[in-house]
Order: structure tokens, then sequence, then C-alpha cells
């Protein structure tokens, strides 16, 4: 049966990949599946029938049969464990990759998120300059020690995985922010994600539903 996320009609990043479809739609082409998409706009979010889906009101869903999924890393991980490709074999690699998985979502992207709402919802306040370093400094932690395990290999821990995906995803939100530069090793990693065929199909896709273009 051919699963159906939603995502938003009309994305607020401007089809630039940061909603989180898109780690759905990532891992769906990494796992060589199709699907479908169905389109929501804001206030269809906020009603009845996508809240029998996603109590929160937000997307990314994800249906399939009698099952019905929301948030991003829950969805990425039911993908993982049905298909090939996006954990390892081995039990022990398995679990690591699992915690980065976490890792990506509750300890790497809370202070990037924390940022993106200094930047977009708090310019206005009087203590907008002075905070927004002090969120800027913990994304730096966080970055620092991320880099530092990952020194000068390809991925979090031997082959891609999704625990590298989500990774990937969640710095990509640093885009434009000049951070991310500061840590070489984390930029290349970041490029070698967008790189992938599968990354590449995903970002067509979600980029057409915001140009009204067909992916190529």
């Amino acid at each position: 049966m051919i699963p159906t996320i939603t995502a938003f009609e009309r994305s607020p990043d401007r089809g630039r990949g940061l909603a989180r479809d898109m780690r759905v739609r990532w891992a769906l082409e990494e796992a060589g599946q199709p699907y479908k998409v169905r389109l929501v706009s804001f206030s269809g979010m906020k009603k009845p029938a996508h809240r029998a889906l996603h109590p929160f009101g937000q997307i990314p869903t994800y249906e399939e049969g009698d099952l019905a999924l929301f948030e991003s890393g829950a969805i990425v991980f039911h993908i993982a464990e049905r298909h090939a490709g996006l954990l390892p074999d081995d039990a022990n690699a398995r679990a690591r990759a699992i915690s980065w998985m976490f890792a990506a979502l509750n300890t790497v992207e809370p202070p990037i998120l924390e940022r993106q709402t200094a930047v977009l919802l708090e310019r206005d306040e009087t203590w907008h300059e002075q905070r927004l370093p002090m969120v800027e400094d913990r994304i730096r932690d966080r970055l620092g020690e991320l880099s530092g395990r990952l020194g000068d290999a390809d991925w979090l821990d031997g082959a891609f995985s999704a625990g590298d995906l989500m990774m990937v995803h969640v710095l990509l939100r640093l885009s434009g922010s000049g951070i991310l530069d500061e840590y070489p090793n984390l930029s290349a990693y970041v490029a070698r994600g967008e790189a992938r065929p599968a990354y590449k199909r995903a970002f067509a896709a979600q980029l057409a539903v915001f140009t009204g273009e067909s992916p190529t």
C-alpha cells in the first residue's frame, strides 16, 4: 500500500526544503518507496479532520492503511524499521543510529529552533540584541561537540543512516546564518547529505509544490 503524507499547501520556507515533510520525503526516497502527498492549508491544519491525524495541528502526518502517524522523527523511524537502507543490520550499530536520530531532534535542534524564533518573532523586542548572541553561543556549543565527534568521517557512525538524515536536515536550518560555516567538517557533512540522489529527488518534489512546476 502506498503511504500518504501531508505537507504545507504553501510552505513558509518558500520551497527551501526546511519544512519537516522534507525529512519524510527523503526517508521514503532513500528506501525506494513511492508515496502520495496531500497538501494542507494553514487553516486546514487546525480543522478536526487533520487534528484527528495530528493532535497539535501540524505537518507532516503519515497514513498507510489503518496506520496513522505524526511527528517527523517517529515517521522516519517507522520507515527506517520497515525498509532497508536507513538502519544498519548489526544490532549495536542500529541502536547507535537511533541514538543519533534522537540526538538530532532533542539535543541539536532545540537551540537552532530557538534562534529561528528569536530572528523571526522577537526582532522588535527590547532584549533581542542581548538574547540572540546567547542563543547562538548555545548552538556553537552543540556544533563544536558534534564537529569533534564527526571528525574527518563522512557519516556519524560508519555508513549513512537515518541518524545522518535527521542530523543533516536539522543542520540545514542554519543555512544563511553563517554559523555552520565556522565548522568546515559539518558544512562538508551537510553538503554530502544534499548530494545524495534521494535527497535531490525529495527536494525537487517539495520545491515543485511551491513553484507549481513538475520536478524533473
